[in-house]
């Protein structure tokens, strides 16, 4: 009956509606759009809070989304778990301290797989506040509300992965490429 869930990947269409559902409910409920990167935020304003409590408190950003565990926080831990669920179920999951596409393109070495991947966290999540939401929030969300910022960062999102993705793997469509 649910053999589906151990299936290594799921149908694209069907995993897509589920996550326009997913918006829909997330807005009935908590006239909220779904995304992530607020929950990052929120995770760094309680290290704040632990840390110098009147600092953290007197900040606007904090006093406008508190830092608390709350359901978008929630989302980010159902995502890790749900990951872990999906991998395990498939017979996929495995440990590695450095992805095998990694090693093949770039370096086997570990501290540079960390390093790399340390720097792109805090580029994602400084990308992520300077555009107002990450790219479930505006990829999902906002472009279901039609909002123009959001269309205008997919676009600009798809352009730079396309442009990165060229450069590390070569643009097949070009001449010599």
């Amino acid at each position: 009956m649910f053999t589906w869930l151990a299936m290594a990947k799921w149908s694209p269409y069907i995993v897509g509606a589920g996550i326009g559902v997913l918006v829909w409910v997330s807005f009935l409920l908590s006239d909220r759009p779904l995304g992530a990167s607020t929950a990052y935020a929120k995770t760094a304003g309680m290290v704040e809070l632990a840390v110098s409590r009147k600092k953290a408190a007197a900040m606007p950003y904090y006093r406008m989304f508190t830092p608390t565990v709350d359901w978008q926080w929630m989302i980010v831990v159902g995502i890790a778990v749900g990951a872990f669920l999906s991998a395990w179920l498939s017979g996929t999951f495995s440990v590695f301290v450095v992805p095998p596409l990694f090693a093949g393109i770039f370096s086997s070495d570990p501290p540079l797989r960390i390093v790399v991947a340390l720097i792109g966290g805090i580029l994602m999540g400084i990308g992520a506040r300077w555009a107002g939401g990450c790219t479930s929030g505006h990829g999902i969300s906002g472009t279901l509300q039609l909002s123009v910022a959001s269309w205008v960062a997919v676009v600009c999102f798809f352009v730079g992965g396309i442009l990165v993705a060229g450069l590390i793997f070569g643009f097949p469509f070009l001449p010599g490429g």
